[in-house]
């Protein structure tokens, strides 16, 4: 590593650190990583998150502490659909296996050691009774006894938690009015619970550097649909199957966006929210609002939405026939079936620039970062292509892109072509962004 790469990894981490503070995040941790080695860069990597203001709730699980502490005591587990059985005499061993592990996790959270990443940290951790159960009674003729299923979630008792800047720590356990005791599936807390406080992400911890392939590749992204096909499908079975299920779950309940990632691997945590490529597999929301490359059939949308900008002689005029050739180029936001949002990219490939055109959005929908959305999938693409800068010519919105790392340049910067097409009437400025 060259001494200055910890340098520019911090500076390019800020826009993350900024957008995720005070933002909600659910981890899903299961029994097995707390386990593992890894675990206290785990713990040192949840205190960072907590130290830069964002909003932590914690579901962890305990099956190999339950299943030791039953082995211990020379019981049987026994299962079925996935689930274990939980006879009213197992419930203490339970109980005592999910309890252990929540005065362990609020010990190691509590660490403040010289010369240690939890030096002064001073993390304040709560758990209770927030999440009510139910049983899953009888299924094909089995009593599956103290084993439950999530009821209802105690939003506002956890939202007051984490107001007061606390770690709120939920175990694998239910409780019912009645005063029983559930032991419930951690995924499906984890899950439920992030969907209840529409919280900004669910990261789900997994032994592998995220969902992959049947040949070992890494699935970078899925949307909730493609995720609920693969499980349809069969392509994605046991453990790793209800773990997609969780984050699927999540996002269709109005979690923005759940992350599968490693466990196994040191940092996975921090590189999936503050690096552009993460770590492990995001799965997203199939919301009725989505980026995407243009079609043939978005053309009277483009033409509908630029308009008022050329006669505001904002942007450069485009006729039908000219948007009918170049509609490759673009990408549009599609919201309900109306497009509220797109930008052209052009390529230079002899001098590796590229530039963005066309760059517009609805005023009605200026406010929800769409306008940064499509500028990251035009930097993507220009990536994609080999462009290694990126200019835009403007008359209006100098700032908006200087605030986005576009410099100021000169007009004998750009690449030859676009130089000699230059109007000089227009008298736009130039901004170029290394990429």
């Amino acid at each position: 590593m060259k001494s200055n790469d910890w340098l520019h990894g911090f500076r390019h981490s800020s826009p993350y650190i900024n957008a995720h503070r005070g933002r909600t995040v659910v981890l899903t941790i299961p029994g097995d990583a707390i386990e593992h080695g890894n675990f206290i860069n785990i713990v040192h990597d949840i205190a960072l998150l907590s130290s830069l203001g964002v909003r932590l709730v914690v579901a962890y699980g305990a099956r190999p502490q339950i299943q030791s502490r039953l082995d211990q005591a020379g019981i049987e587990s026994s299962f079925a659909r996935g689930l274990r059985i939980t006879p009213e005499n197992h419930l203490p061993m339970v109980m005592e296996a999910t309890g252990g592990l929540r005065a362990y996790l609020e010990s190691q959270l509590s660490m403040g050691l010289v010369n240690s990443p939890m030096h002064n940290a001073r993390i304040r951790v709560s758990s209770g009774n927030y999440v009510a159960a139910k049983p899953v009674g009888v299924l094909d003729g089995i009593d599956f006894g103290h084993t439950g299923k999530l009821r209802r979630v105690d939003v506002a008792g956890i939202e007051k938690l984490l107001e007061l800047g606390h770690i709120v720590l939920l175990p694998p356990m239910g409780y019912s009015p009645t005063g029983d005791a559930f032991n419930l599936s951690y995924e499906d807390v984890g899950s439920q619970v992030a969907a209840a406080l529409q919280a900004e992400k669910l990261m789900v911890f997994i032994d592998d550097q995220g969902l992959v392939d049947e040949d070992g590749t890494l699935v970078r992204e899925l949307t909730a649909r493609q995720a609920s096909e693969r499980l349809a499908a069969g392509t994605v079975t046991g453990h790793d199957a209800s773990l997609l299920q969780a984050a699927c779950d999540a996002c269709v309940k109005g979690v923005r966006r759940a992350h599968i990632i490693s466990y196994v691997k040191d940092g996975a945590l921090l590189e999936e929210m503050f690096t552009r490529d993460g770590s492990g597999t995001l799965v997203s929301g199939d919301n009725y609002e989505q980026i995407r490359q243009a079609k043939a059939e978005d053309i009277g949308g483009i033409l509908e939405l630029i308009q008022p900008l050329e006669e505001q002689g904002i942007l450069v005029r485009r006729s039908r026939e000219m948007l009918e050739t170049e509609i490759d180029r673009f990408v549009v936001v599609e919201r309900d079936g109306t497009i509220v949002g797109c930008a052209a990219l052009y390529s230079y490939p002899d001098e590796g620039a590229g530039e963005l055109s066309c760059f517009a959005v609805d005023p009605h929908y200026r406010r929800g970062g769409r306008g940064d959305e499509i500028l990251a999938m035009v930097e993507k693409l220009a990536r994609g292509q080999g462009v290694q800068k990126l200019f835009v010519l403007t008359t209006q919105a100098e700032h908006w892109f200087r605030e986005r790392g576009f410099l100021p340049s000169t007009v004998n910067a750009l690449p030859g072509p676009k130089l000699a097409s230059y109007n000089s009437q227009r008298n736009s400025k130039v901004f170029f962004k290394p990429l």
